[in-house]
């Protein structure tokens, strides 16, 4: 269930984003397409379909595998969003939210992908990929 409207922009300011996470949690993923996208985990609040870009003229989507994309900003590169193409559920950057947010890591995916040179000291879920793919019914690719 939808919390709290939270409200943020890219670096440029040409987009503006709202969004309703489902709480306070926070998820890292691991990935290997993650950690190319973003030069390390990314770290996301899962908005499920509460997820509003303004000026989406401003918005350029990359599709990054068979059930998903990835959205950023045209003029400056910030990552806006990872979309599941089924259901079109929106994982945003917290970052994009600002700092002062009660963010809590709660889970980390693809765990199995992570590079033994950094961890979390926050006991959290783990997830492998193969068994976040289980979760949503999908076979890994």
């Amino acid at each position: 269930m939808s919390t709290t409207e939270r409200r943020g922009k890219c670096l440029c300011g040409a987009v503006r984003v709202v969004g309703m996470p489902k709480g306070d949690g926070v998820a890292a993923c691991h990935c290997t397409m993650c950690r190319n996208w973003g030069g390390g985990p990314m770290l996301v609040a899962d908005c499920g379909e509460d997820f509003h870009l303004e000026d989406e003229a401003s918005v350029n989507v990359y599709e990054s595998s068979g059930w998903a994309e990835r959205g950023f900003c045209r003029h400056c590169g910030t990552h806006l969003f990872y979309r599941l193409k089924q259901g079109g559920r929106y994982f945003v950057p917290v970052g994009l939210f600002g700092d002062d947010e009660p963010w809590v890591l709660e889970h980390q995916i693809f765990i199995d992908e992570k590079p033994a040179f950094y961890a979390f000291a926050n006991a959290t879920q783990n997830l492998t990929g193969a068994e976040l793919f289980a979760q949503f019914g999908q076979k890994p690719a």
